[in-house]
Parts: structure tokens; C-alpha cells; sequence
């Protein structure tokens, strides 16, 4: 006898984790696939998100779990693209259009630490952005653009960040002598120490991937690398100025920062505390693929929000 549940998921660049609950909220199944996104104007994120959604309805159907709704934050979702990841998911769950509920990841990750109007989020994974819903449903973003652009203080930037000084050391000196224990981190992550392994990683791949660098920069930073510590408390600031870019806009409001980059090193939460000094702030363990899991999709105003976290 198979198990009805509500279908949870946090779908990032870098990972793409799920939780299935029961009627009463009572979390019955987690896990974790790989990474995926909504920004299917790219060729292949069509085909990495099928996979993501083939890969937990196997895993479902293996626990007996009957999925009655998705509920999904994306990494890069709006509403050019809310069919086609629609169709995506019901195909993959053998669900109607209407079952199945596309957020922007944004939007997820604030609901998940504040209800709408409570306070200013800020995130940093594989890419950065600051969010603030308003009591009616109008959402302040701030950041959020993407690595071309800026993202600074995520993952994805630091280690970007770490690479150009590297480089740019081994421009002057012809080795990594400037920077050594970053340069030996960040080149084992890699797997090679050529230019060309480094091209191929960095070009060949999404920023998922570069993003997983800023691990490796940490490492650097916790054997007692300068230039590594200094990059991590540069982005802890820039993670900053995007909490007080909200509040120039919002007002003063509890700060949350959540995200696995807040995590690499103490040296870039002392930044950002130092730079929101006098106010209040939290480093919270974020769990969206809960909070979506356990979303009531029938709750008054919740299509209003949904609609407006697709124009973000």
C-alpha cells in the first residue's frame, strides 16, 4: 500500500534536495540529487532537470510513496519558463498541470525563515541574492544576477575570485609561490595543474561546478592561507551589502543569512557581522525542500504569491 505525499524541492545549481510529507507534515522521505536549474533557454538544464525529477520519482516509487503534489524552488526559475518546467515535473510524477507548483527558489528560501513582511533574507550558495516579501506579497530582490554579472559573495565568486589572484601571482612570478597552499587547493580540487585542466574545468562546465571551488578556498583559508582568509572576509561584506541594500529599501528588519557558503569559515560570518554591526542577525540552518514539503498550496493568497516569486 503506497503512502500519500506532498513532494518538496530545493533545486540548486550545485545540488537538488527533496522531502516528502505525509498529510499531517511529518517527513517521511529526504535526499539529495544532483544540481538542476529553471533557466531552460540553456540547452542542456531541459535535460538536467528531467533528470533530477526521473531520479527522485524512481526513488519514490521504490518507498512506496503515492506523490499527490510538487511543490519546487528553482535556481533561475520565471514565468517564461513555468510551462515547460511544469510539464517537466507532472510528466516525470504523473500529475496533472495543476498539482504541480513552481516557485522561484527565492521566494522558497524566505518563506522557509520569515513569514511575509518579518524580515530580509540573504542567500549564498552557488550564487547570491537578498530577498525581502513584503506583508502583501511584493517581493524586494536585491543581487541574485548571476557570476557573469556579479553574485558576489557566493560560492561561485569566491572561487572565481581565488582563481584570479592565483593567476594572476603566477603572471608575475611564473609559479604559484605567491599563493601556494591556495594554489595547491584549489589546483587538487581541479584534478590537474595545467592551464588546460584549468580552462576545461572552469569553461566546460556550469557554475555549479566552479562554485564547488570555494571548498577548496576554505581549505586554503583553515591552513592558515592569507590571501584565502581575506577573500572569505571580502565575501562576508559583499554578502553584507546586500542586507543593507534591503534595508535602505525595506526598512530595519531581523537579518537572515542562509546557504552553505555561510558555512565555509568563521571568517566570513565575523565579516558580515562586523559590517551589519549594531543589528539583528542569524546564521540559520535553511531546509526549503521542508518548508515547500509542507507548504499549504490552498492557504489564502498563496496563488497571488506564487504568481509574483515567478516575476522575481
Amino acid at each position: 500500500m503506497s503512502l500519500s505525499v506532498q513532494l518538496g524541492f530545493d533545486i540548486g545549481g550545485t545540488a537538488s534536495r527533496w522531502v516528502a510529507c505525509d498529510a499531517s507534515g511529518a517527513v517521511v522521505a529526504r535526499g539529495e540529487v544532483g544540481g538542476a536549474s529553471g533557466r531552460m533557454f540553456e540547452p542542456t538544464e531541459h535535460d538536467r532537470l528531467a533528470g533530477v525529477a526521473a531520479a527522485v520519482a524512481r526513488e519514490a516509487a521504490d518507498r512506496a510513496l503515492s506523490v499527490g503534489r510538487v511543490v519546487a524552488g528553482l535556481t533561475g526559475f520565471g514565468p517564461s519558463v513555468a510551462a515547460e518546467v511544469s510539464g517537466i515535473l507532472a510528466g516525470a510524477f504523473g500529475l496533472a498541470l495543476a498539482d504541480v507548483i513552481p516557485f522561484d527558489y527565492m521566494t522558497l528560501a524566505y518563506l522557509d525563515q520569515f513569514a511575509p513582511g518579518e524580515g530580509h533574507l540573504v542567500s549564498a550558495g552557488t550564487g547570491s541574492f537578498g530577498l525581502h516579501v513584503a506583508a502583501g506579497g511584493s517581493p524586494v530582490r536585491v543581487g541574485g544576477r548571476g557570476i557573469l554579472i556579479d553574485d558576489a559573495g557566493s560560492g561561485s565568486w569566491i572561487a572565481l575570485t581565488a582563481l584570479d589572484q592565483v593567476f594572476r601571482g603566477f603572471d608575475r612570478c611564473g609559479s604559484f609561490v605567491d599563493h601556494p597552499v591556495l594554489a595547491s587547493e584549489l589546483l587538487a580540487a581541479i584534478g590537474g595543474r595545467d592551464w588546460e585542466d584549468v580552462r576545461h574545468f572552469v569553461y566546460g562546465g556550469d557554475r555549479g561546478r566552479i562554485g564547488t571551488l570555494s571548498v577548496a578556498v576554505a581549505r586554503a583559508a583553515t591552513l592558515g592561507d592569507p590571501a584565502a582568509v581575506e577573500i572569505l572576509r571580502a565575501a562576508g561584506g559583499e554578502l553584507a551589502q546586500l542586507a543593507l541594500a534591503l534595508i535602505g529599501r525595506a526598512g530595519e528588519r531581523p537579518i537572515a543569512f542562509v546557504g552553505r557558503v555561510i558555512d565555509l569559515h568563521p571568517a566570513l560570518r565575523e565579516a558580515a557581522v562586523e559590517a551589519l554591526a549594531g543589528r539583528t542577525v542569524r546564521f540559520a540552518q535553511a531546509d526549503a525542500a521542508l518548508a515547500a514539503a509542507r507548504l499549504d498550496v490552498a492557504r489564502e493568497g498563496f496563488d497571488k504569491l506564487s504568481r509574483k516569486s515567478a516575476k522575481l
